[in-house]
């Protein structure tokens, strides 16, 4: 896996109110930098003509013009497992480039926190990310899960007709669905409503 590292994933005025919230919820963050982070995965290793096309193409977005500040990162990529919108048009970008040693290409998030340890960054994860969508990791070595396959797991029912409620807050959990009280509510609702678990 290639880590090649981007322009700044947010403007001045989007960063600026992401600091004022970090330091809203912890007054020792004493500043906030944030870049996107490009994944290649690949077949075989690029040699120095393909890794220029590979480069030309990852160039996008603002020039670098914001300050790198050092402090506790973390990375923000899409849930394992998914495939993002953009992972698929930079994906076929490359191949119609005539980088077929591509696999894929994923784009995640570094975000640099000053001021704080890394227990407190883990306070402020939720600033980052959407839970449904993404997830955060420590590093970008642990990006290589984006692109680990899996087999597909079999389709599983949740009896809310005999288990109420109960059962719909226990799949959430067990299966990771990380579905909101309102949401699981929602649900469950519909499907007693339905007769259908």
């Amino acid at each position: 896996m290639l880590v090649l590292s981007g322009a700044p994933a947010l403007s001045k005025f989007r960063l600026q109110k992401l600091l004022a919230e970090c330091q809203q919820q912890n007054p020792a963050v004493k500043g906030l930098y944030a870049e996107f982070a490009h994944f290649v995965n690949v077949e075989h290793p690029l040699d120095a003509q393909e890794m220029e096309t590979l480069n030309n193409i990852l160039i996008y977005g603002p020039k670098n013009s914001q300050q790198k500040i050092q402090g506790q990162s973390c990375l923000v990529v899409p849930r394992p497992g998914t495939i993002s919108p953009w992972s698929s048009k930079a994906t076929d970008i490359a191949h119609n480039c005539g980088l077929s040693k591509i696999q894929r290409i994923e784009r995640g998030v570094i975000y640099v926190v000053a001021g704080i340890d890394n227990s407190q960054l883990n306070e402020l994860t939720h600033l980052f990310h959407d839970r449904m969508t993404q997830a955060v990791l420590v590093n970008t070595e642990q990006a290589s899960i984006l692109f680990q396959v899996q087999q597909p797991k079999p389709l599983v029912l949740v009896d809310t007709l005999t288990q109420g409620k109960e059962a719909l807050v226990k799949a959430n959990k067990n299966l990771g669905l990380a579905l909101a009280d309102d949401e699981i509510d929602y649900l469950f609702a519909r499907f007693t409503e339905l007769k259908r678990n």
